[in-house]
């Protein structure tokens, strides 16, 4: 029985063999993600509309979203998302900046940056630990109460999706051993290991 995760490979539908094609078309293969949200492409759709619809109020720049996976998955302990979105932080800053945000040492970021990435950790790690005190950081750094809202929202969905991969026992794509930058590899301690090639 072919598995992808802990679960068989489910028969892709039309909807799934469409967000395949993306996945070639944009990388060369399918992502293991893909392969498992093929139970419920639409499902994935949906939330990643989601997930742009709560972004349009405040417009999150690319950077300021690969700074909020990046920190939240490391310290949701995810490795997919963590090699994922690590690589592609690397390419907005640079592999040394990713590495240190997926440690929880932000040097390499602005200040509001730093704040940010500071508040995914505490919504990644233990959200009824969050304390008026660190919204008001967040303000200080120069977020509106409605972007607090947006960048909090953001992480929230981010880490649902997060936990159905892992729970699912999902392993990073065995690409990523090559295309992710060894930085970035290096600092990827926690989580599922990547899988072996096929």
């Amino acid at each position: 029985m072919h598995k992808i995760g802990f679960l068989s490979v489910p028969e892709p539908t039309a909807e799934g063999r469409r967000v395949f094609d993306e996945d070639i078309a944009e990388l060369g293969y399918v992502m293991n993600v893909t392969r498992l949200w093929a139970y419920q492409p639409a499902t994935a759709t949906g939330l990643f509309d989601l997930l742009r619809r709560a972004n349009s109020a405040d417009n999150l720049s690319l950077r300021q979203r690969f700074i909020l996976v990046t920190a939240c998955a490391s310290a949701f302990g995810d490795s997919y998302c963590s090699l994922m979105w690590g690589s592609k932080l690397a390419t907005a800053s640079d592999a040394q900046t990713a590495a240190e945000v997926l440690r929880g040492a932000d040097d390499g970021l602005s200040t509001s940056e730093r704040v940010m990435a500071g508040w995914a950790r505490k919504v990644a790690r233990d959200p009824n630990a969050t304390s008026e005190a660190d919204v008001q950081a967040l303000r200080d750094a120069g977020f509106s109460d409605s972007q607090i809202f947006t960048i909090t929202v953001f992480v929230a969905l981010r880490l649902a999706f997060s936990t159905v991969n892992d729970a699912l026992g999902l392993l990073p794509d065995a690409a990523l051993r090559s295309t992710a930058p060894a930085e970035v590899r290096n600092a990827v301690t926690a989580g599922r290991p990547i899988e072996e090639e096929k």
